[in-house]
């Protein structure tokens, strides 16, 4: 079975059994009628643009049931579902774009105006309109769904390494990359979350993070969907509601980033919710605080666990037992089931217990590399095992700690944010000679940067402006919170900028 088969086989099974809540429209699906609805598509996107095995479709829109439609609808086809970051402008979705080739995008009606400004800098072939989006020469979604035929599509021949997903994930240098999942990995990643982090078939899990992220088409959706649970799909994140629809669906296990949960931490209705229906809540994407993990603690009597995952080995690669949270806190626990990890120093050689080296994963929860880059994925896939770029410890008792990062970025709110790329589009500005991204402890996101600006001599500029000029340049999530002025920034002798020496001068302190 390749994952292409996950969907039909599960409405086998229960169809009647309800798998997705829409939050934002209130509609409500049956395991049969998503199925129906991935038919649908599979075969309108064979039929009316002639989509084949190994065709890519990408996706600009919020979170709805479309994607569904294509997470599962896609695969039948054995083609390659590409999903684009909407907070990035359309300088940044261009070189994607021109990187993947779609043939097909869906387009949402908030980036009318982006995919139309996309269309001037790459290829596509065809286009969709999701809800009533005024876009000139698309094809509306809907009505062109309702007419397709909700037959299983023919399967072309499909086996395990077949690409099923490029998500894009940028380095620290360079272009961004489209780390390949193949069907495997989507498999294994649902296999590997039942098995280890003990998900039931009556499990209930909101999802408020973006759909084109590794965490929110894989953290819980496909794994609970894969056992039979079911899914509550927000269509963005707002704290009180959200709060509300988790004890209104009676949400059973509950997945968020550092600043969602500081967030709702600090809602007016966080106090009267009601969780006693919450077996657990784990936090991703960043570190999150110990204090704000204790404080949920505290103030709700619920299990806390923390998670770690990135996009090329799937988001769920550690776990713990309820019983192991408070005095583990801090970690992210034992390796998942089918997996193995190592720590190891600059040679590849595996450290002893409570050393910190760089995190290693092997297992077939692990992409097939990056889209198209046979550098970048030699660089990290090497005799079999993925080399994360984080640093880490293991205790005697086998538990993780991931405790610093080997690649320049920073986390904010969850996001991935590249020095190297947001220094670039500084140094774009004709005064600016020197730039360098550092991070600052936040309460509320974890982590923001700063950006430390030398001038040229003969050059002014002041902070606003420059946050102005890249903001037509970068997405807003990875605009710097504040910009300082120095003469000269502190270089090592190897010519490597201090960033150590620049955080203790301008990084505040929590």
């Amino acid at each position: 079975m390749h994952a292409g088969d996950l969907l039909s086989r599960r409405a086998e099974l229960t169809p009647d059994r309800e798998a997705l809540v829409e939050l934002a429209t209130g509609n409500r699906y049956r395991y049969a009628e998503l199925n129906r609805r991935a038919n649908r598509l599979a075969n309108l996107l064979r039929a009316r643009f002639g989509v084949e095995k190994g065709d890519r479709v990408s996706v600009l829109a919020h979170n709805s049931v479309v994607y569904l439609d294509l997470l599962y609808g896609v695969a039948k086809l054995g083609a390659i579902l590409a999903p684009l970051n909407w907070r990035l402008v359309s300088r940044e979705l261009a070189y994607i774009v021109q990187d993947c080739t779609p043939k097909v995008l869906l387009v949402g009606p908030e980036f009318v105006q982006v995919a139309q400004e996309l269309r001037g800098q790459a290829s596509i072939e065809h286009l969709l309109a999701l809800d009533g989006a005024k876009l000139e020469e698309a094809v509306a979604y809907e009505a062109a769904l309702e007419q397709a035929s909700d037959n299983e599509p023919p399967r072309p021949a499909l086996d395990a390494e077949d690409p099923y997903c490029i998500l894009y994930t940028s380095g620290t240098t360079g272009p961004p990359k489209g780390a390949v999942i193949p069907h495997r990995q989507v498999l294994w990643n649902c296999i590997n979350t039942v098995a280890s982090w003990g998900l039931r078939e009556s499990d209930v899990s909101p999802v408020f993070t973006p759909l084109f992220h590794a965490g929110g088409l894989f953290a819980f959706l496909t794994p609970l969907l894969y056992l039979g649970g079911r899914i509550v799909l927000a269509r963005g994140f707002d704290a009180e509601e959200s709060l509300q629809a988790i004890e209104r669906e009676r949400c059973t296990v509950i997945l968020g980033v550092p600043t969602l949960f500081q967030m709702w931490h600090s809602a007016e209705a966080f106090a009267s919710i009601d969780f006693r229906h919450v077996r657990w809540f784990v936090s991703g994407g960043a570190a999150c605080p110990t204090p704000l993990m204790q404080a949920w603690r505290d103030a709700k009597h619920i299990v806390f666990r923390q998670g770690y995952g990135l996009t090329e080995v799937g988001p769920n690669c550690f776990s713990m037992t309820d019983e192991d949270a408070v005095p583990k806190s801090g970690s992210v626990g034992k390796p998942i089931f089918h997996s193995a990890m190592r720590i190891v120093d600059g040679d590849g050689r595996q450290v002893p217990s409570g050393e910190v080296g760089e995190l290693t994963i092997a297992g077939p929860h692990v992409c097939s590399g990056y889209w198209g880059n046979l550098e970048a994925s030699a660089k990290v896939l090497r005799d079999g095992w993925f080399f994360t770029g984080d640093m880490a410890r293991a205790d005697s008792d086998g538990f993780f700690y991931i405790v610093g990062r080997f690649k320049d970025m920073i986390i904010s709110g969850g996001e991935n944010i590249y020095a190297a790329e947001v220094e670039a589009a500084f140094l774009e500005h004709p005064a600016v000679a020197e730039a360098a991204l550092i991070g600052e402890p936040d309460e509320k996101y974890g982590e923001i940067g700063v950006m430390v600006i030398v001038l040229r001599a003969d050059q002014t500029a002041t902070a606003p402006e420059l946050l102005d000029f890249c903001r037509t340049q970068l997405a807003r999530y990875k605009i710097p919170k504040r910009v300082v002025f120095t003469d000269a920034l502190p270089y090592s002798p190897y010519g490597k900028v201090q960033k150590s020496v620049l955080k203790g001068r301008f990084g505040a302190r929590l």
